[in-house]
């Protein structure tokens, strides 16, 4: 079992944690934290669960041979795709026909559902089960491309997301697997919803592919590209009041 000293290093930067602060939290003393962030000391398991827990992550993510480039987790999936929909636990849990405090535990990544679990959820979700179990390369991947396509070098991208360069780095590695909070900030700076990221490979080429060569000229003009932003983020309530404005103005002109 190796610990990746680094990881945890920056784990505790995404979680906005200072050195000594992590060691507290974690009831372990600041050189020792510091010598396990250095790599020139290998804690014990017990350790590891304790700043585990104190980073609320998985202890897996802080073990190399366990680690892998899957990105986010099934439970932070299944919450960012719930969030994304403007649904509750409860309602997922109602819709679902799965027990509130059985969902909050798939959520949390403390138990892994069953294939007839996850097409309960995913028909609730209105998703394939194939979104919530895998989807097209890795995060890190799919996070490098668009920062490229936009412009963006590593240190920039962070400046307008408020988190560290070097956290950028390990996400696009596939060293680190961020927070969903991390995401979100990620996605609001590069104008997308963080539910890219968990698309249905070949979904993106998919819709292209149906569309018209005029519209998908339209969608490369800029200010076509920053409403689309816009819309990006909105949830369910101001989505249906912008397209009650656009059906009242169409009307409008039909008269």
């Amino acid at each position: 079992m190796i610990v990746r000293g680094e990881q945890i290093r920056a784990l505790r930067e995404e979680r906005g944690y200072t050195l000594q602060e992590l060691a507290r939290r974690a009831n372990l003393s600041f050189s020792y934290l510091s010598e396990i962030e250095r790599g020139s000391k290998k804690p014990s398991l017990k350790t590891i669960e304790k700043l585990a827990a104190v980073l609320n992550v998985a202890k897996s993510q802080l073990v190399e041979n366990d680690l892998n480039d899957a990105g986010l987790t099934l439970g932070n999936k299944i919450r960012m795709l719930r969030n994304e929909k403007a649904l509750s636990l409860q309602e997922l849990s109602t819709t679902s026909e799965i027990s509130l405090s059985y969902l909050s535990e798939i959520e949390r990544g403390t138990i892994y559902p069953s294939l007839n679990t996850l097409k309960k959820i995913s028909e609730s979700l209105d998703v394939s089960a194939s979104v919530l179990m895998s989807y097209e390369g890795s995060l890190g991947n799919k996070l490098k491309a668009l920062r490229e396509k936009q412009g963006y070098t590593q240190a920039k991208l962070a400046e307008l997301a408020g988190v560290t360069a070097g956290l950028i780095g390990q996400i696009e590695q596939s060293k680190v697997q961020p927070s969903l909070k991390t995401l979100e900030k990620l996605s609001g700076v590069l104008g997308i919803s963080a539910c890219y990221f968990i698309m249905e490979p070949g979904a993106v080429e998919q819709i292209i592919n149906m569309m018209t060569p005029e519209l998908r000229e339209m969608l490369l003009d800029p200010k076509v590209q920053s409403v689309l932003g816009l819309i990006a983020n909105l949830n369910e309530k101001e989505l249906q009041f912008v397209l009650n404005f656009i059906q009242l103005l169409k009307r409008s002109d039909l008269n």
